[in-house]
């Protein structure tokens, strides 16, 4: 990487196939459980050296402010960390709906993170990523992490869990949902029986609810709407929805056939955002820096 000036990587979005909480700790952090599954929904990262000591974002996101922007935040804290006088210009192509509950955020973070210990030649371990990442969201050590996980704490106790790699549809209605405002309503509930990873192994048909689902219901009525739709239009599927919404998913059946998904994709109601995408076993981030 020493003579390299640019990366573009790509930065996956993920699916919560199931959201437990299981408790709150003292500081009002959420403990929960969950497994993480990458889908190839991505935004684009370019990331460019320039001769100046600073971090330069073009075509910013409209109404995000650079103390905001995770990709602004993610380069200033490594080079922070690492006390290196080194500048770069970011410019983000964002595909993964925001307030979705898909992780675009955090994945950008991620991935600001790996592509700028490649491109500045820091050699920075995955652990210490993990790490620095943790400050800018509790998703972010899962994206860096890179594969398909069993999460569980505050989202920085992540274990690789092998999965399938169906084909999913997924559909953000159009209305995100502030996460902040799922977890300080009253209703969420916060005690959720434990599991193993290998209960979820055992039996993971089991395990498909999400507890944050009631309550982002009843905020944006377009969740229901969405599960509704989905229902109907598959019967015998099972939506849930992802994170913290909007977004709602559900496993595609491969006997249906193709035109009946493209069908349902042009007849979507007015306004929501759907896509036909399959699962990863690992973030394409690593591809193009990473032999493991």
């Amino acid at each position: 990487m020493a003579n390299t000036q640019s990366l573009t990587l790509r930065s996956p979005a993920k699916l919560n196939l199931f959201l437990h909480i299981v408790g709150r700790r003292s500081d009002g952090y959420h403990l929960l459980q969950s497994v993480f599954q990458l889908i190839d929904w991505c935004d684009t990262l370019h990331l460019k050296k320039v001769p100046e000591n600073t971090v330069r974002r073009i075509n910013p996101i409209p109404g995000v402010s650079p103390e905001q922007d995770l990709v602004v935040r993610a380069a200033n804290l490594l080079k922070d960390f690492c006390n290196i006088e080194a500048g770069v210009e970011i410019d983000l192509q964002k595909e993964i709906p925001m307030g979705a509950g898909m992780g675009g955020g955090s994945s950008d973070a991620a991935t600001t993170l790996i592509g700028l210990n490649a491109l500045w030649n820091l050699n920075l371990s995955k652990e210490t990523l993990c790490t620095l990442g943790l400050q800018l969201g509790a998703d972010v050590p899962f994206f860096i992490f890179g594969k398909n996980a069993f999460v569980e704490g505050i989202g920085e106790k992540i274990q690789e869990i092998f999965l399938d790699t169906p084909n999913f549809l997924v559909i953000f209605p159009n209305k995100g949902i502030p996460t902040v405002s799922i977890f300080q309503d009253p209703d969420l509930t916060r005690d959720h029986a434990q599991i193993t990873i290998d209960g979820f192994l055992a039996s993971p048909l089991l395990f498909q609810s999400n507890d944050c689902q009631a309550v982002a219901e009843r905020i944006c009525p377009e969740v229901k709407q969405a599960l509704d739709w989905i229902t109907q239009e598959l019967p015998g599927s099972r939506p849930r929805m992802s994170g913290s919404g909007s977004s709602v998913f559900t496993v595609l059946d491969p006997k249906i056939e193709p035109a009946k998904l493209e069908n349902l994709l042009q007849n979507l109601p007015k306004g929501w955002v759907g896509r036909i995408v399959r699962g990863l076993n690992k973030n394409p981030a690593y591809n193009l820096i990473s032999s493991d």
